[in-house]
Parts: structure tokens; C-alpha cells; sequence
């Protein structure tokens, strides 16, 4: 008989603190309300991922979350959430590589689910309570892919 056993991974950073730094919408009139209401189902979510450095090993990362209409039009309603992680990375992190992978990867696997649920919340006390975020990001694909580009 083989036993498999999983190797654990431990974390190479520590969120130290989270907040929500900007948290928007905007419908300009009920005209503009009533036409997104109709067509919200082509808005898309759209991720950007920011980061600097601070001292002592910590980084400030902004994750922002925007929904928005890409076709030309008048009436469109914009939704957006930028998200502040501030994190402190191991000591033993020296690698570039590395850093990016907790940037782009561990770090918005960790806060994703939080940040889902304030930006549909924001969208739903908009008036589109039928808006929902089915497809999973996968930031381990993502961030791969990023790698291969490269």
C-alpha cells in the first residue's frame, strides 16, 4: 500500500491590514437605471492588481474591482472597489518571482472571497440584485499565464 502524503505549505507572508480605500458607483438617471437593467448581463468584472513597496519587508497591495458595459453607449452604470491589503513578507523572501507570485496570487486567493461579497453587495443595494459572479477566478491560472507572457 502507498501513502501519499500532502506537503504542507506554509505562508511566506502575513496580511497585516485590510481595507476598503475607494468603493463607488454611479448611474447618472432612472432612464439610465431602467436601460442597464436590461442589459447588466454583458457588463464584465475586470481585476487589476497594484503594489508597492513600504519599509521593513511590507507591501501595499490595491485590488481593484471594476463592472462595467465595454460597448459605447450613453447610458451605463460604473461600479468600482479598490481594496488595500497591507502585507509583511518572511524574511527568507528574496525572490523576485516569488514576490510576485504572493502579489498576483496568494494574497488575492486569500482576500477574493471578502472582496466579492462587498462588491456584489454594492451592486445589489444599487438596484441589480440579480447580479451575480458564477465564473471562479482562478488566480493560480492567472498568474501562470502572466509567467508564460513574459
Amino acid at each position: 500500500m502507498k501513502i501519499l502524503m500532502k506537503k504542507k505549505m506554509t505562508k511566506n507572508y502575513k496580511i497585516l491590514s485590510q481595507f476598503i480605500k475607494d468603493l463607488s458607483s454611479d448611474t447618472k438617471d432612472v432612464e439610465t437605471y431602467l436601460y442597464v437593467l436590461d442589459i447588466i448581463s454583458r457588463y464584465h468584472l475586470n481585476i487589476e492588481i497594484n503594489s508597492k513597496p513600504l519599509k521593513n519587508k511590507m507591501i501595499e497591495i490595491d485590488t481593484v474591482l471594476n463592472f462595467r458595459d465595454s460597448e459605447n453607449t450613453n447610458f451605463k452604470s460604473f461600479f468600482e472597489l479598490t481594496y488595500t491589503s497591507v502585507i509583511k513578507i518572511n524574511d527568507d523572501v528574496n525572490d523576485k518571482e516569488e514576490l510576485e507570485k504572493i502579489v498576483l496570487c496568494d494574497v488575492q486567493e486569500e482576500i477574493f472571497p471578502k472582496l466579492k461579497n462587498i462588491f456584489l453587495s454594492l451592486i445589489h443595494n444599487c438596484g441589480y440584485e440579480n447580479v451575480t459572479f458564477d465564473k471562479e477566478v482562478n488566480f493560480q491560472d492567472l498568474y501562470q499565464q502572466k509567467m508564460i507572457q513574459k
